[in-house]
């Protein structure tokens, strides 16, 4: 299909509010590359088309097909974030992923749910072993009445709460926390790529 002015008027207004909501969510100097990108596959489509019935209904129908512009910059972002993170495993296009993903869908929330427990619990192991040399006496494996009950800081310590482990607890954490965050890590990475292998196939 041979576009008019009016059909090229009207797919230039879309890349236009594409190029604005892709500004949203991706870095300036990312814009240009994505709207190049999608509109090659939007000309692509256009020049498969036929003008029936007419041109104006049939280039509608395209772009409906394509879907309105925030949601395809929504999309598009998405799927350049997840590529990153699966392909470099940077903690940081991790997080942008992941949290993109918990915004969006509800797979993504509960997964990034469970994650941000990991993060969370292997910092908190970080934490202990980081406080132990500066309040020894609050920082250790907790016992109340002879019995384990944790392995924390706690200020003031309660009556019958006693500490023990000395500063062996430090090596013991940070083993934890390691050992954590590194299993919580490669499973962020892990359904990260199982998302975007889903969503090839």
């Amino acid at each position: 299909m041979q576009l008019t002015e009016t059909g090229e008027s009207r797919v230039n207004g879309y890349l236009f509010v594409l190029e604005r909501s892709l500004k949203t969510f991706l870095a300036r100097d990312m814009v240009l590359d994505a709207v190049r990108e999608i509109e090659s596959h939007l000309r692509e489509r256009i020049a498969a088309a036929t003008a029936t019935p007419d041109e104006r209904t049939a280039l509608e129908r395209i772009l409906a097909e394509l879907g309105p512009p925030l949601r395809v910059a929504q999309a598009y972002s998405a799927e350049r974030t997840i590529d990153e993170a699966v392909a470099t495993g940077r903690i940081v296009p991790i997080v942008h992923a992941v949290a993109h993903l918990a915004s969006t869908t509800l797979t993504g929330f509960f997964a990034a749910l469970g994650l941000l427990c990991g993060y969370l619990s292997a910092f908190g192991f970080f934490a202990i072993a980081v406080l132990k040399p500066i309040f020894p006496d609050n920082v250790g494996l907790q016992f109340v009445r002879g019995f384990p009950v944790g392995l924390g800081v706690h200020f003031p310590l309660k009556p019958g709460m006693e500490l023990h482990g000395g500063y062996a607890v430090i090596p013991f954490a940070l083993a934890c926390g390691l050992g954590i965050f590194v299993g919580t890590h490669r499973g962020a990475r892990a359904f990260l790529t199982w998302w975007r292998n889903r969503r090839v196939s």
